[in-house]
């Protein structure tokens, strides 16, 4: 019987990181940090998990929920073995969650004794090799590269104690589930599991009954619903002047670092350079098709202020903790519509203020009426004061019509934003 918490907290009833029994060397690096208080899907699942019990959990991005499974998992595990390796196991979808997931574990995890290993593709077999040689206590991995290792009989999960799938629904949208299915046909053994989804699709709850084990179902937010500190609207436009009404928005925005997301990677390409060539640069890109160095370059200049745009795929949509965002601009509404949340949840983190705008055309109306029926309301639309609008039926959306006499004539109806 899964036992549901309930998602409702209230913050004064927050308890302490001292109060959830966690490693006396964990709580050091923690208060190194200067936290507290946990948010509450850390104050949920931590005690759940230092119990010893499964855990299925979803919460709005941005609400801490690597340390939610980090903590307790490195307060549980604490010392090296030599003897008995890998002892735990985190899944990810991409390569930059998977590294920023390792550097949370270098983090609260650099009072222990433990060894980590970070293994996803796009790089060289050597240190990865190396460091699973050394005996790696905790492993960090993308499944296709994971699965490399296995076959090449470089680790084996036979003592795996702890194993965690992060965004699930994200690995299933990737195409990632079958590799996923064929690391846990090699898990052997009695082991602890947590599966975290913003989303539960078939897939994803069948997936779950066959990995955890009674475990305690944790949901804060709902997933649906962005974080009360973004505020996001609609910019409607004619798709000739989309490009133009970025710019405009770009010179408009006060702004000091923006996240663009495109539908496409060919898409994100054409914008970063268009951007350069206008006098934005230095514009930096991160998609599937760039190289890991390329990749890493783009994140760590976006990070540290070398470049205040970055224009991406929905391969940061989902988890990258980059602390400062001040906007977020979908140039290209996104086709899923749990997509939509994860975007603009990039901005508006750890309780700070944050901007999303979304240009929209014609050809994206099924697009955003199906984001609004996720989120259960309405974005307001809203027009660029001084843009030069061309005229779109997206401009006269929500425009109540004035009833025509029938006299054989139609008179020419001049659009209201035209006016």
């Amino acid at each position: 019987m899964t036992d549901h918490i309930a998602t409702a907290e209230e913050p004064a009833a927050l308890p302490l990181f001292s109060e959830l029994n966690l490693a006396p060397q964990v709580l050091r690096a923690i208060e190194e940090k200067g936290y507290t208080h946990p948010t509450p899907i850390q104050a949920k699942a931590i005690p759940a998990l230092m119990a010893g019990r499964d855990v299925v959990g979803g919460s709005q991005t941005g609400t801490g929920k690597t340390a939610a499974f980090a903590l307790p998992m490195l307060s549980l595990l604490q010392e090296h073995n030599h003897d008995v390796w890998p002892r735990a196991l985190i899944l990810e979808p991409t390569r930059e969650l998977a590294a920023q997931v390792y550097e949370q574990y270098e983090l609260y995890g650099k009072h222990l004794g433990l060894r980590l290993a970070l293994i996803y593709g796009g790089v060289k077999y050597g240190r990865q090799r190396d460091a699973l040689a050394a005996h790696a206590d905790i492993i960090i991995a993308t499944p296709g590269r994971l699965l490399d290792h296995l076959q090449q009989r470089n680790l084996s999960l036979k003592n795996l104690e702890m194993l965690v799938l992060d965004e699930a629904d994200r690995m299933l949208d990737m195409g990632f589930l079958p590799d996923v299915t064929r690391i846990l046909d090699q898990v052997k053994g009695k082991r602890q599991s947590l599966l975290f989804s913003a989303t539960i699709p078939p897939a994803i709850e069948k997936l779950s009954r066959r990995m955890l084990r009674d475990p305690v179902e944790i949901a804060i937010g709902g997933g649906r619903q962005p974080a009360e500190t973004i505020s996001h609207a609609i910019y409607p436009v004619d798709e000739r002047q989309k490009f133009d009404l970025l710019v405009a928005m770009l010179k408009k925005f006060d702004y000091h670092s923006v996240l663009i997301f495109t539908r496409t990677k060919a898409g994100a390409d054409i914008i970063a350079r268009w951007l350069d060539n206008s006098g934005h640069g230095p514009v930096g890109v991160l998609h599937a098709d760039r190289s890991q160095k390329e990749r890493d370059e783009a994140l760590k200049a976006f990070k540290n202020g070398t470049s205040e745009i970055l224009v991406a795929t929905d391969i940061v949509a989902r988890g990258i903790d980059i602390s400062g965002v001040s906007h977020v601009i979908n140039y290209d509404i996104p086709q899923h519509a749990e997509d939509y949340v994860h975007r603009i949840g990039r901005t508006g983190r750890a309780q700070r203020e944050g901007e999303a705008v979304t240009i929209y055309t014609a050809g994206e109306l099924d697009f955003l009426r199906s984001i609004e029926r996720f989120i259960g309301r309405t974005i307001e639309r809203k027009r660029l004061e001084d843009f030069d609008y061309k005229w779109s039926p997206v401009l006269d959306e929500g425009v109540p019509k004035k009833k025509k006499r029938n006299r054989g004539v139609s008179k020419v109806h001049t659009p209201r934003w035209t006016r």
